[in-house]
């Protein structure tokens, strides 16, 4: 092959090859991010089913309905404030994993749901009571974030 050939064919990968990798290369990373915020999500998913399942293990604590205990034990007391401080600490590693101001429209609809959790929560009034001693030492985007919430539910 003569030196013009390798020389042409320098170019060619030059124009073609370098833009097909940057392509390739680009593709990849962004189906990379997709798979860890896929995953990142499916492992906040399973330890919300692991936290309903304490739930649904403490039924006297009537958590599950809209009604909140009249007079409650200590040892209710007990278990309610644990339970409160294992559902703030789920949400605040969910907000810090998978909130962000600019979220692409998969992102979001995920965020979605945790916020639904949120709000649900937040209209309990005995949750919304213990928010304040629940939320000290959290990080404070995410007190301001969930305090909206619990206050627009308790509208």
């Amino acid at each position: 092959m003569s030196l013009e050939l390798w020389e042409l064919a320098s170019y060619m990968v030059t124009v073609v090859g370098l833009p097909l990798a940057i392509f390739v290369f680009y593709f990849q990373q962004r189906k990379e991010r997709e798979n860890e915020d896929e995953e990142v999500y499916q492992m906040l998913s399973d330890n919300y089913v692991a936290f309903m399942k304490v739930v649904l293990a403490n039924p006297d604590l009537r958590l599950r309905t809209r009604s909140t205990l009249e007079s409650p034990s200590e040892e209710q007391l007990e278990r309610l404030t644990i339970l409160y401080e294992m559902l703030i600490s789920l949400f605040e590693r969910a907000y810090l994993l998978a909130y962000d101001e600019d979220l692409t429209e998969k992102a979001a609809r995920r965020w979605k749901s945790w916020e639904d959790y949120m709000r649900d929560w937040g209209r309990r009034g005995d949750f919304r009571r213990e928010l304040p001693a629940l939320l000290r030492g959290e990080d404070p985007d995410f007190v301001k974030h969930i305090q909206q919430l619990a206050a627009e539910e308790a509208e």
